[in-house]
């Protein structure tokens, strides 16, 4: 069952809508993280992963969230966001880590990352979620400069990665 939050006004496409995802929305958003992950050098494009990635989130609203966005009369996802669920002794409680913006190129510039990314912030608050973080591409100066217009700002944290072996079934 779909949720929809709602048209986007502000947005030059006052038409699109934005909504959790559904099963029916994964074969889009794999197509949507192969182009994200392409420009990612920390990232594998894997098709299969990033369905079974997908799946997980679908079936865990718990602990994750993911919204897409629509495009107007077609029911395409277009653009997505993902969201999971943390908890922080920093914070004392629930938080947020936010992935996976991605907009089709034909849909960029015109608003929808904005309007995905207040959406997310939305729901993230109406779930008592207290800091929202995410990870960018220190290469990616689009994707930063996007984030910094939004209100979002750089940390003193830097991130490190366990180098997985790609042959394992786990860690």
């Amino acid at each position: 069952m779909s949720v929809t939050f709602g048209t986007c006004p502000s947005m030059q496409l006052p038409d699109m809508r934005i909504s959790h995802a559904e099963p029916k929305d994964i074969p889009a958003m794999v197509a949507l993280l192969g182009d994200l992950f392409s420009i990612e050098q920390d990232f594998v494009v894997d098709p299969a992963r990033q369905r079974q990635g997908l799946w997980a989130m679908l079936e865990d609203p718990i602990r994750s969230m993911v919204l897409v966005a629509h495009a107007p009369r077609t029911e395409q996802a277009v653009g997505m966001v993902t969201l999971q669920i943390l908890v922080s002794t920093a914070e004392g409680g629930q938080v947020g880590l936010v992935e996976d913006l991605v907009i089709h190129p034909e849909w960029r510039g015109q608003g929808l990352g904005a309007a995905l990314l207040a959406e997310l912030q939305h729901q993230a608050r109406l779930r008592g979620l207290t800091r929202l973080q995410l990870l960018a591409d220190q290469e990616n100066t689009l994707a930063l400069g996007f984030y910094e217009h939004q209100g979002w700002a750089r940390t003193r944290m830097i991130c490190l990665r366990l180098k997985e072996d790609r042959n394992a079934a786990a860690l």
